[in-house]
């Protein structure tokens, strides 16, 4: 099974009451300085829909945002553009690029340090319900790749992994690290 459309999720402390709405100057100026790897084209504010998608920056490639679906606060990356190798590459990219976002967004001076990844918990979705339903058969082809991926993102710490059993839903695997990592040590592992 080739995956692509590979979306990462990375669960954030609860910002303080300002809110998603800080989120809009910053990604303009992403826009405005194009030092992403990708073409970076619009914001969509959709902040105003109860646990929904959030902020999202749009990209030629794919999407960051931070997003609120299921309650669950997170830097969410959308890939929406076929990446070049096998299923380990195209989970490095997205993830990657979702650590990238957050670090930038952890960084950001204008957000006053309120964006900070919980340090243990991802979110991984498939969005392709054709290639990747959400059924037992995809899990059992899938979870050599997962745990092939996860050991090298936890350099062999303990994670447990667990799935989403809804059919009607994306294929999301949840995992959740024994320890927790910092957006620097994660993507150290993936370089």
């Amino acid at each position: 099974m080739q995956l692509q459309h590979v979306n990462v999720k990375l669960l954030v402390h609860k910002p303080a009451d300002a809110g998603l709405n800080p989120l809009i100057p910053v990604f303009h100026g992403w826009i405005e300085s194009q030092n992403a790897e990708e073409l970076l084209i619009d914001v969509a504010d959709y902040s105003h829909v109860p646990a929904g998608p959030g902020v999202v920056l749009i990209g030629h490639e794919g999407n960051y945002s931070v997003d609120n679906t299921d309650n669950r606060l997170g830097v969410r990356y959308n890939r929406k553009a076929v990446v070049d190798g096998g299923n380990q590459e195209c989970l490095a990219q997205a993830t990657r690029a979702a650590l990238a976002a957050c670090s930038r967004l952890e960084a950001e001076a204008r957000l006053g340090g309120t964006f900070r990844f919980n340090g243990q918990e991802i979110e991984i979705f498939i969005n392709d319900r054709l290639v990747a339903p959400n059924n037992l058969a995809t899990r059992e082809a899938l979870d050599p790749d997962f745990h092939l991926f996860l050991r090298k993102l936890f350099r062999g710490a303990e994670y447990s992994i667990s799935h989403s059993t809804d059919p009607r839903s994306l294929f999301t695997v949840f995992v959740k690290a024994a320890r927790p990592f910092s957006v620097a040590e994660l993507l150290e592992a993936l370089a």
